[in-house]
């Protein structure tokens, strides 16, 4: 009896201590993310609603603000995560930013990169009540254009070259869902109809271990275990789109080929 209970005071501290420090830490970022966005932004956001004279710049302004503040606090309050984000990447103007995606975090941590900026959110965000008319405010697309949101969809695809040619960047994850086990899946077209429409170059970035600092399916951030969070640039894709041999799908398998190898190429490294 006395060894089972030795085997057991000795199997709880590797579990016990560690979450409550994740809740605590948790609890405060999401703190932030609400009561934070009330108290200190909120007041803002109505302001550039009714005086700005271009109101999605001034949104998109504020969300990448309000996320970049977000990310600081982590850096902060997780201290075993480490961040490595390529100055190409912070450089990165007028593209398509297409990119890998295995954490919510991914689109946030984006966003906060670039002041001037527009990405694809899923159609259903749309409709909450308030949350929906930011999104529209921020000159964001919805990911399909069925209903109410086709008029939507057509005044942000008749603005996107100007967006582009004003140095803004198009952020869009072209897996459409999180991959999973670090594989790349299949990429829709919708980025690089996008390019093409807009002659726009591809930035292809590759994002490595968000899903380790907040995985899929836990609320709780992990902030015990080291981890190094990297945002690279893989390559510059300038397409000559005028070029009779272009095509979508070419492009399309040659960002997929991309990730692919660079994904395979950090678990072999891990090994």
């Amino acid at each position: 009896m006395e060894a089972s209970g030795t085997h057991q005071k000795q199997a709880k501290p590797g579990k016990w201590p560690g979450w409550p420090i994740d809740l605590i830490i948790t609890l405060l970022l999401w703190a932030y993310y609400t009561l934070g966005f009330i108290l200190f932004f909120a007041p803002f956001y109505l302001l550039a609603y009714l005086f700005a004279k271009e109101s999605d710049r001034r949104f998109q302004h504020l969300n990448s603000l309000f996320y970049r503040v977000f990310f600081t606090l982590v850096r902060i309050l997780i201290p075993a995560c480490r961040w490595k984000i390529d100055e190409t990447v912070r450089d990165v103007r007028a593209s398509v930013v297409v990119s890998n995606h295995i954490s919510y975090l991914d689109p946030i941590l984006l966003i906060s990169l670039y002041r001037r900026h527009t990405t694809i959110a899923k159609a259903r965000l749309f409709a909450i009540p308030l949350y929906g008319n930011m999104l529209a405010l921020s000159g964001y697309l919805p990911s399909n254009a069925t209903g109410h949101l086709a008029d939507l969809m057509l005044q942000r695809m008749a603005s996107m070259p100007g967006h582009l040619a004003d140095g803004g960047n198009l952020i869009i994850f072209p897996e459409g869902t999180r991959g999973r086990q670090g594989r790349i899946g299949r990429l829709n077209k919708g980025a690089f109809k996008i390019a093409r429409l807009c002659r726009a170059p591809v930035k292809v970035l590759f994002i490595s271990n968000t899903d380790k600092l907040f995985k899929p399916g836990r609320f709780l951030f992990d902030t015990q275990r080291p981890n190094r969070i990297r945002v690279e640039l893989l390559e510059t894709i300038d397409p000559d789109y005028e070029d009779g041999s272009f095509s979508i799908h070419s492009l399309m398998e040659r960002v997929h080929t991309l990730l692919e190898k660079h994904s395979a190429a950090l678990e072999e490294s891990c090994e």
